[in-house]
């Protein structure tokens, strides 16, 4: 018989305890709480949630490391000890509750929250929080804000530091907001607590505590720019050079794509980027990556995806089919630009995943010829999609007809 390998034990039942902790410190934990940080061996936090309870925790303490270490390699080289970890009010809203449950089974940790910040902070505006827009800025671009600025909206965000507000006012005054009522709640729970309200067009506060909340409440002037819910945003609301993907032929070819929670696209030759910037915009979880060739080009995608509050959409600048090397499966595809040069239909396809959706427009005799030969040969929709607009003839109306386009569709079996 094979000689037995040591055996490994299996980490003890609920070993990780995590404890939401508030402004209030101490003072604000249960018992249970309290009872877990005295017994744990050892407490992991930040050096300010450890000063909280520097009175209390009897065993190691270990700030987090400075960068913060996503794999939680020291907590999980303690498994089956008993070990605490402090975190911000709520662990599990953008805390460090969902980095360690990405490592950790549930089974394993006994999780204590405490009001989160945005709990905190409609309890004292009298807010209705299910009928608020939540958003984390903290680290992140303030132009994240931008699909959700519409008129009579309440919004609470959770900042970076004391610089944030003032930062989020200048940027909703530059849109047309400037009317709209801000309220940084600084310090919520603690013993320096504060409240300030001032129109964004007149912020003027200063000395704000980083650790601080902002509500809005938006007004907007006749020419601001709004976001609307709808897909086939207006064409003016892209920097272009005409290479853009129109606003009606936008809203068939988006409906054609299909877009599902969590999924990824490759938008291939860009050009403005409106095709998968509109597809993040359909929800948090999408991403997309734009391919595109020109400089020029992917550099206004840059400004684009920002200005339209994407600006986590990744920008290659490349030539399909080269330029799709390596990169992440898509859910779907959408190709503009460059269809019909060599590879680069085939390269796609081969990349898609199964059930995945492709979507190609024609506008040239060459791509259409292209598409037709791959719907004969893999079936899949067509579409001929003829729009025309009245323009001035002399003193009157007439209709001038657009450029037909042609679509194909596709599901990868």
């Amino acid at each position: 018989m094979p000689a037995k390998g040591p055996r490994i034990a299996k980490p003890a039942s609920r070993w990780l305890t995590v404890v939401g902790i508030g402004e209030d410190g101490v003072a604000g934990l249960g018992d249970e709480a309290k009872q877990r940080i005295a017994e744990a061996a050892v407490v992991f936090g930040g050096k300010r949630h450890l000063g909280l309870v520097s009175g209390l925790a009897k065993g190691e303490v270990r700030a987090w490391p400075s960068p913060f270490d996503a794999t939680m390699r020291d907590v999980l080289a303690l498994a089956g000890k008993n070990v605490c970890v402090l975190a911000s009010g709520d662990p599990f809203f953008h805390g460090v509750g969902v980095t360690l449950a990405r490592k950790i089974k549930p089974d394993e940790m006994m999780v204590l929250p405490a009001p989160s910040s945005l709990s905190l902070a409609a309890s004292r505006l009298g807010w209705a929080l299910q009928d608020v827009e939540t958003i984390s800025l903290h680290g992140h671009s303030i132009d994240l804000i931008r699909p959700l600025l519409h008129a009579g909206a309440r919004i609470l965000a959770l900042t970076s530091d004391g610089d944030a507000p003032a930062a989020i006012a200048g940027l909703l005054e530059e849109l047309g907001f400037g009317p709209s009522r801000l309220t940084v709640l600084e310090a919520l729970g603690g013993t320096d607590e504060k409240h300030r309200t001032v129109r964004a067009d007149a912020f003027d506060l200063e000395n704000i505590n980083p650790l601080n909340v902002l509500a809005l409440e938006i007004e907007s002037t006749p020419d601001a720019r709004i976001l609307p819910l709808t897909v086939g945003l207006a064409d003016h609301l892209f920097e272009h050079d005409g290479q853009i993907t129109k606003r009606e032929i936008r809203a068939i070819t988006l409906s054609a794509l299909a877009p599902r929670r969590g999924e990824l696209l490759w938008d291939i030759g860009a050009g403005s980027g409106s095709i998968g910037i509109e597809w993040m915009l359909a929800h948090p979880s999408m991403r997309a990556i734009a391919v595109e060739a020109d400089a020029e080009r992917a550099a206004r995608i840059h400004r684009n995806a920002a200005h339209c509050g994407v600006p986590g959409l990744v920008v290659i600048e490349g030539t399909a089919p080269k330029a799709l090397a390596k990169l992440e499966t898509p859910d779907a595809i959408f190709i503009g630009g460059g269809g019909s040069d060599a590879g680069v239909l085939e390269k796609a396809i081969k990349a898609l995943r199964p059930d995945g959706r492709l979507v190609a427009n024609a506008v040239t005799l060459e791509m259409e010829a292209l598409l037709l030969g791959e719907h004969n040969k893999r079936g899949g929709d067509l579409t001929r999609i003829a729009l025309s607009r009245a323009s001035p003839v002399g003193s009157m109306q007439a209709w001038r007809p657009a450029m037909p386009v042609m679509q194909w569709s596709w599901v990868k079996p």
